[in-house]
């Protein structure tokens, strides 16, 4: 009797290697990496746009430390050739706030000059931000411009002004103004800080 050739169902099998699994398991793996990397930029991209909008909204709040400092000083022209510490006012802004060193950050600036005499407003419940504000006249003593104060001053300016009727041109003198910085300091949501500074003459 004839034994079964192994031959007799087909040519042999082959052996498997498994290279292919390897390779799927390997690009799985460089896909999930792939994946995690993306979703760790996408969150990182969120949350530096989330803190861009932020400091912008703690910028824009600062107008309103600027508008009511403005308020002030047009409203009490008779308090600005002195000191006025309730207001967070300096007549001698020169001398009392001289000019931030470029080593120096604004928070150690705002902390070494205005933090004790800084005016806080009220906080803005649609925004959650905190202002405060400082106004420092740019003299470099108290009392009148004209008298010593050594203020820094608009210049006098004279315009030559002219029409048709007339027969030549008439010499115009604006009057010089003093300046007054003001220095607005904003915390928002987020320890958000900003700072805010504007510069007026009257």
């Amino acid at each position: 009797m004839l034994k079964p050739s192994s031959f007799a169902h087909g040519a042999p099998r082959r052996r498997q290697s498994g290279v292919v699994l390897l390779v799927a398991l390997i690009m799985l793996i460089a896909m999930t990496l792939a994946a995690l990397a993306l979703v760790r930029s996408v969150d990182t991209a969120n949350i530096i746009a989330g803190n861009q909008s932020f400091q912008q909204a703690a910028t824009h709040s600062g107008d309103r430390g600027i508008e009511t400092a403005i308020a002030w000083v047009e409203n009490n022209s008779a308090l600005l050739l002195s000191d006025s510490a309730a207001s967070g006012y300096a007549a001698n802004g020169l001398t009392a706030a001289p000019a931030k060193p470029a080593n120096e950050s604004w928070d150690a600036y705002w902390t070494r000059l205005w933090n004790g005499r800084a005016v806080q407003l009220a906080v803005d419940a649609a925004t959650g931000t905190s202002v405060a504000y400082v106004i420092d006249r740019m003299c470099a003593a108290a009392g009148s411009p004209t008298g010593g104060a050594l203020c820094a001053e608009s210049p006098i300016v004279g315009v030559a002004r002219g029409n048709a009727e007339e027969a030549g041109e008439k010499q115009i003198t604006a009057i010089s103004q003093v300046y007054y910085r003001i220095t607005a300091r904003v915390q928002g949501p987020r320890n958000t800080v900003s700072y805010v500074q504007a510069v007026i003459s009257k």
